[in-house]
């Protein structure tokens, strides 16, 4: 691929899959990944040009614009999927080539204190082995340096919320377990109980209009719901939109929520 810059071992991911529709399923609204940006420069501070690694950089939905603006900016993923996604994003926009690296975040390829950030974007969904990536992230990360948790926050009994807990249910009953299940909150507590402090503020806030149908067409494509045997993933989404059409009268029925992305920086004694 003539813009290709991703480089690493060859070995698959879940991910590959997903990355042809990723962002039309998963898209940010307009500005919101520009507002993520220059939060995340905020709250680090310090360095007129600091050093950044973006842990699963995916498509560059969150990472463009840091390239866009010509940031210190390394992006990493597992998926060539996905970073190949994020080169084509590029391509498109006409602008700058990202500096991509495909590897595993439990090791990466760079040197001791390197990085004055090190970015954990909408990372750790069903995630196994979460110790030893963050224990990696700290390797790499400056001895002043943030480290940075970004997420979609959404409403607790939202449409998607709800979804997602019956479809839990339903997997429950089928004798498949529901996937990484509180990682995020495990993640969250052991940070907060390591680092010698941390901040949290609110990055973007946005009103979204959710359907039954939009959550069943976007976890259809899902990497680790596409992951799943085919009997599985067409018995589990029909007795979810049985439910759904039920519950809501119509998959759809359009509820508007609200929406927002937020940060959470934490910085570490030195080692």
């Amino acid at each position: 691929m003539r813009c290709q810059k991703a480089k690493g071992q060859c070995v698959t991911s879940a991910y590959d899959a997903t990355a042809p529709t990723f962002d039309h399923y998963r898209a940010l609204p307009n500005g919101a990944a520009e507002a993520t940006r220059s939060a995340v420069l905020a709250s680090i501070g310090g360095s007129l040009r600091p050093r950044l690694l973006d842990l699963g950089a995916g498509s560059g939905r969150t990472g463009w614009p840091f390239v866009a603006a010509r940031d210190d900016y390394v992006g990493v993923d597992l998926s060539l999927g996905m970073l190949q996604a994020f080169v084509q994003r590029s391509c498109q926009e006409s602008g700058p080539m990202p500096r991509l690296v495909r590897a595993d975040g439990q090791r990466l390829p760079f040197r001791d204190a390197a990085f004055d950030a090190v970015m954990l974007i909408q990372l750790f969904g069903g995630m196994r082995g979460w110790r030893r990536l963050l224990e990696e992230a700290r390797r790499v990360l400056r001895p002043a340096g943030a480290l940075v948790l970004g997420r979609s926050v959404t409403p607790p009994d939202g449409v998607d919320a709800q979804m997602k807990r019956r479809l839990a249910l339903v997997l429950d009953e089928m004798g498949v377990q529901a996937d990484g299940a509180g990682v995020r909150e495990d993640v969250q507590r052991w940070l907060e109980a390591n680092a010698r402090g941390g901040t949290c503020a609110v990055a973007a806030a946005w009103s979204a209009e959710r359907t039954a149908r939009g959550f069943l067409e976007r976890h259809r494509t899902g990497a680790r719901f596409s992951a799943l045997p085919p009997p599985v993933k067409q018995t589990a989404l029909r007795e979810l939109g049985a439910w759904a059409s039920e519950t809501y009268g119509s998959l759809d029925a359009v509820f508007c929520e609200p929406h927002a992305f937020e940060l959470r920086v934490f910085w570490f004694n030195k080692r």
